[in-house]
C-alpha cells in the first residue's frame, strides 16, 4: 500500500523527485491518464459547466472518514460543497480571488455554508492536504489558504518538501511533526477515500467542482457567477 514514507527521505526525494512523483501519480489517479494540472484546469472561469440536480446526490452531505471542514453557519440556507486540489491553479485563483468576496457577502452573513473537500490529483497536493488535516482544526483553513497563496513557490519547486515545511512551520509544525504527518497512513487513506467517493459517486473529474444545494458546477467561478446561482436558491 502506497504511503508517504518515500517522500520524507529528504536527500532521496531531491534526487528522484520526478520519477517518484510520476510513479505515485499513476497510482493516485487510478489510470486517469491525464496530467493533473491539465485535468484540474478545465473548464476555466466563464466556461463553467453545470449539471442541474433536483436534489443533492445521495450521500453528498455525508462526511468522509476524516470528517468535513466547513465555513459558515450550520443552518445556512445554501450549502456549497467544494472539491479542490491544492496544486490546481484555478482552485488557487478561486480561493485568492473569489472566496474573500463570497465570505463577506454570503458566508459571514449566515446565508451560505461552504464545505471544503480535498480532491488531490497528484502526490504533492495529497501531501499538502495531509498537512492541513494534521494541523489543529482552527488552523486548517488558514493553512489551506496559505498553500493556495504560495502555490507556485512549492508546487513548482525542485525541492517541494523544503518549501512545504517552511509553510507548515507557520501553522506550528516542526520537522518531526511534519514527517510524522506525511507517514500517517490513516490520514492518507482518509483523503484518498474522499477523492474516490467524489469521483466514483458524485462524478467529480476536474477541480474546482462545486455543488450548490446539490446543483453541480465545474470550473473556477467569479463572485458574479456564484451570485447568479446563490440568489435564486435564497429565494426558494
Amino acid at each position: 500500500m502506497l504511503g508517504f514514507n518515500h517522500i520524507t527521505g529528504r536527500a532521496r526525494i531531491h534526487r528522484l523527485a520526478l520519477a517518484s512523483f510520476a510513479a505515485s501519480l499513476a497510482l493516485l489517479v487510478a489510470g486517469c491518464g491525464e496530467d493533473p494540472r491539465k485535468s484540474s484546469e478545465t473548464p476555466t472561469s466563464g466556461q463553467a459547466q453545470a449539471q442541474t440536480k433536483t436534489a443533492a446526490p445521495a450521500g453528498l452531505m455525508t462526511p468522509g472518514p476524516l470528517g468535513d471542514r466547513t465555513l459558515g453557519k450550520a443552518d445556512a440556507p445554501v450549502t456549497i460543497v467544494e472539491y479542490a486540489s491544492l496544486t490546481c491553479i484555478h482552485c488557487a485563483n478561486f480561493h485568492t480571488g473569489t472566496l474573500p468576496a463570497l465570505k463577506e457577502k454570503y458566508i459571514d452573513t449566515g446565508k451560505v455554508k461552504l464545505i471544503f473537500r480535498e480532491f488531490p490529483f497528484d502526490p504533492l497536493s495529497t501531501a499538502a492536504s495531509m498537512l492541513a488535516r494534521c494541523a489543529p482544526e482552527p488552523r486548517y483553513f488558514p493553512l489551506v489558504e496559505l498553500f493556495f497563496k504560495t502555490q507556485q513557490a512549492w508546487a513548482a519547486s525542485e525541492k517541494p518538501l523544503d518549501e512545504m515545511l517552511g509553510i507548515a512551520r507557520q501553522a506550528g509544525f516542526t520537522q518531526e511533526s511534519f514527517d510524522a504527518c506525511l507517514k500517517n497512513q490513516s490520514v492518507y487513506e482518509g483523503i484518498n477515500a474522499q477523492r474516490k467517493a467524489g469521483s466514483d459517486t458524485f462524478g467529480v473529474s476536474s477541480t474546482p467542482t462545486f455543488f450548490f444545494n446539490g446543483e453541480k458546477k465545474s470550473g473556477n467561478m467569479t463572485i458574479e457567477e456564484m451570485e447568479k446561482v446563490i440568489e435564486p436558491l435564497l429565494k426558494k
